[in-house]
């Protein structure tokens, strides 16, 4: 077992280290499949067949597994190495040290968007887009959308969301009428204008490459997630008589059917079931603050 770390607290050796792996994992190729795993489950609610990576319950187990998957890749090259997570209820500035040269690098230029500091740099020659929505080579970013402005989460924010004591609902999907936390942390239901969206809500907050399907393309994407896995972490500890929801398939006849995965069901790619990624203790631990 290891320990995952807020990125504020890590040491400019443990953020170098960190920084190294995630360009090797990019060199030897292996970085793509994560892009296009992500992509290719990103299904919508209007869209046909089954949702697993979001708009359905799977969402907080599937990103276990897959920041998971990650994690493990990054340790066949440094052993020590964990994802470290991204408080945005705290690190809610531009100028905040995580976007440093020395880190996740800083915001995109105002005439493409495209980020020109930092170790992910399309010009330092090491980090090229080869699977984005767009067809620039280059990672963009849009940070707290100046043309639109749009604010990070606040603490208040997401402890309304924590205080919510039922996992999800029926329709299970990103409609008002899913009252569950696992909706309004994933933040389909509210709009901009109105504010309440979370996790969606900092994809906005970064911009470029972070919205969308392909969003892991931005290396950010990890710490983001990281994250969201904590915040999942002190859900159950809050309530821990609530469980993942469904504990069962819907019926034949519910338009649900065949479109979400139930507690013991496989989740593709992996075959891995949500009640097998409940507990992250058997794999790692959170040092918080």
């Amino acid at each position: 077992m290891y320990t995952r770390k807020n990125q504020r607290n890590l040491t400019s050796s443990q953020r170098q280290r960190f920084v190294e792996a995630v360009l090797e994992l990019k060199r030897l190729g292996a970085y793509e499949k994560y892009v296009t795993t992500h992509a290719k489950y990103f299904a919508a609610d209007g869209e046909s067949g089954l949702r697993v990576a979001h708009m359905a319950p799977t969402f907080f187990p599937w990103h276990r597994y897959f920041v998971l998957a990650f994690e493990r890749d990054l340790q066949l090259l440094d052993a020590g190495l964990s994802v470290p997570y991204w408080d945005w209820t705290t690190d809610r500035e531009r100028n905040a040290a995580l976007w440093g040269p020395d880190f996740m690098g800083g915001d995109g230029r105002d005439s493409d968007g495209q980020v020109m500091t930092g170790p992910f740099a399309y010009r330092n020659g090491k980090w090229t887009i080869t699977n984005g929505v767009t067809t620039e080579p280059y990672l963009t970013r849009n940070l707290g959308r100046p043309d639109r402005p749009v604010a990070l989460p606040t603490k208040a924010e997401l402890d309304g969301a924590l205080a919510m004591p039922v996992y999800d609902t029926a329709p299970w999907n990103s409609a008002p009428e899913t009252k569950g936390f696992r909706n309004k942390i994933e933040g389909w239901t509210v709009s901009e204008t109105k504010g309440g969206y979370l996790h969606n809500r900092v994809h906005q907050w970064v911009g470029g490459h972070m919205v969308g399907g392909a969003s892991p393309n931005d290396p950010v994407f990890w710490l983001h997630h990281a994250f969201i896995d904590l915040v999942w972490v002190r859900w159950q500890r809050l309530h821990p008589r609530s469980g993942y929801l469904p504990a069962r398939p819907p019926g034949a006849r519910d338009p649900q059917h065949g479109r979400v995965i139930s507690l013991d069901e496989p989740m593709p790619p992996w075959g891995v079931r949500p009640s097998e990624m409940l507990d992250h203790r058997p794999y790692y631990t959170y040092e918080e603050g």
